[in-house]
């Protein structure tokens, strides 16, 4: 059986009770193995045996610490359902708090000062205004040819509309396709 275990003092009495350092890393602990284990060379049966039962002890802390997280965590669940607040919202409230904590972090804002000096110094350069000069030049001339053309198109419709059918369909073209019997 592998298990995981933390080393720290389970001192319910300290003022850091239920706090864990940032030092602190998972170390697994094979129990199977552990039992088997020749003991450390130097240490004497009882050091073995007191160390043995200080594992057995601290195993069982952490079962103990398992039940009680599983029973809050519970608990807390109630009371989210009973207060209306579904699992989207505390996810909407981590992510909004992970976002600002983002923004105030100290590489966040070095990068947000340095991307903005390199914006100033772009749109300062002679490149750039150069650049968005032709840019807008084009734009302008692009418009107005676009003007031109859709009032030139506009005229043309307009003058379809005054004619009141093509040469090819006029009255009289009608009149003698009517009149004249169909030659097969």
């Amino acid at each position: 059986m592998l298990i995981f275990c933390r080393p720290f003092d389970i001192n319910l009495n300290s003022p850091n009770k239920g706090l864990l350092s940032d030092s602190m890393t998972d170390v697994p602990v094979d129990t199977a193995v552990a039992a088997q284990a020749p003991a450390v060379q130097g240490l004497t049966e009882a050091e073995e045996e007191e160390l043995r039962a200080e594992l057995a002890k601290v195993e069982e802390e952490i079962v103990t610490l398992r039940q009680v997280l599983a029973a809050k965590e519970r608990h807390c669940g109630e009371l989210r359902r009973k207060l209306g607040l579904s699992a989207l919202e505390g996810l909407k409230q981590n992510l909004s708090r992970g976002w600002h904590d983002v923004q105030v972090s100290s590489a966040y804002v070095k990068t947000s000062e340095k991307l903005g000096e390199w914006n100033e110094k772009v749109t300062q350069s002679d490149l750039y205004k150069k650049t968005q000069e032709t840019l807008s030049q084009a734009g302008q001339k692009t418009s107005a040819a676009l003007s031109t053309m859709s009032s030139a198109i506009s005229r043309k419709l307009g003058d379809m509309r005054a004619r009141p059918f093509s040469h090819s369909f006029s009255s009289a073209s009608i009149r003698h396709s009517i009149s004249m019997p169909a030659m097969r």
